[in-house]
């Protein structure tokens, strides 16, 4: 993959994505930190916000953030520990053999992974952790997650990037050709307003493109068809989303990895 090839499909939602995306448990980066070989500096691949990367600073030393996004970069989140580059995944410009822990938060799915794991494999030291992770609609009511389906799986089911398919598979789709290891189960719960699921709606991606597509905005149906259930406006729902976790340690199987995907 070459600069020119890389798909930005969140620049321009930026500041929503921020507002409205959940928070990480603060368990998975400890969990995370106690399966490393060290603590000493970790890497965030397509750190967007930085939410992860802030969550990792808490249980390791150094972080470096790198996002292909110059614009996501601009708006993450400031942290003395936390240093931020613009930089795409398969290409870091970080040193070899010096990263104790790899994290991608929601973000695998859109990379080049041949060249992101070879880039694994150069710049994590030996036994260094591997973690991906995604999360998928969140559920908050049979009606309104009845909705959200509809919605997501039948006015922006063409719409959806091919890669973003893989969320729907829990990420056990995924290829991880690591040394992968049992995790805990982890979630995560947001309230939301009504007004902030919109908001959430806006920052996915299959929208962008049914608007770019289409030429006409698909939110205030939808909105009108979750606000019927809703209720009272004023009042906030939580929303829980699951967590799909891909967990390993850095070794020779690449090497097979390759092989099979010729």
């Amino acid at each position: 993959m070459n600069p020119a090839s890389f798909k930005d499909h969140f620049s321009k939602v930026a500041r929503a994505y921020a507002a409205v995306r959940p928070q990480y448990p603060d368990e998975l980066y400890a969990f995370l930190a106690s399966q490393a070989p060290a603590r000493d500096l970790a890497w965030d691949a397509a750190t967007g916000n930085g939410q992860a990367a802030v969550g990792l600073a808490r249980h390791v030393e150094h972080v470096i953030a790198t996002d292909a996004s110059a614009e996501q970069i601009a708006r993450a989140i400031s942290n003395p520990r936390v240093e931020y580059r613009v930089a795409r995944a398969e290409a870091s410009g970080l040193r070899e053999a010096s990263i104790d822990l790899i994290a991608v938060a929601q973000a695998a799915h859109w990379f080049d992974l041949d060249a992101f794991y070879k880039e694994v494999m150069r710049v994590g030291r030996p036994g260094a952790l591997v973690a991906l992770w995604s999360y998928g609609y969140f559920v908050m009511h049979p009606e309104i997650d009845e909705i959200i389906e509809h919605f997501s799986e039948g006015k922006l089911q063409s719409y959806w990037p091919s890669e973003s398919r893989v969320i729907r598979d829990r990420y056990r789709t995924l290829p991880f050709p690591f040394a992968e290891i049992e995790t805990p189960t982890f979630d995560m719960q947001r309230a939301f307003t009504l007004e902030q699921v919109e908001q959430y709606f806006r920052s996915w991606s299959g929208v962008q493109r049914y608007v770019d597509s289409q030429g006409e905005d698909p939110i205030p149906a939808v909105m009108a068809d979750v606000a019927r259930v809703w209720g009272d406006p004023y009042t906030s729902r939580t929303g829980r989303f699951e967590l799909y976790l891909r967990v390993g340690h850095v070794n020779a199987q690449l090497t097979q990895f390759e092989h099979e995907r010729t």
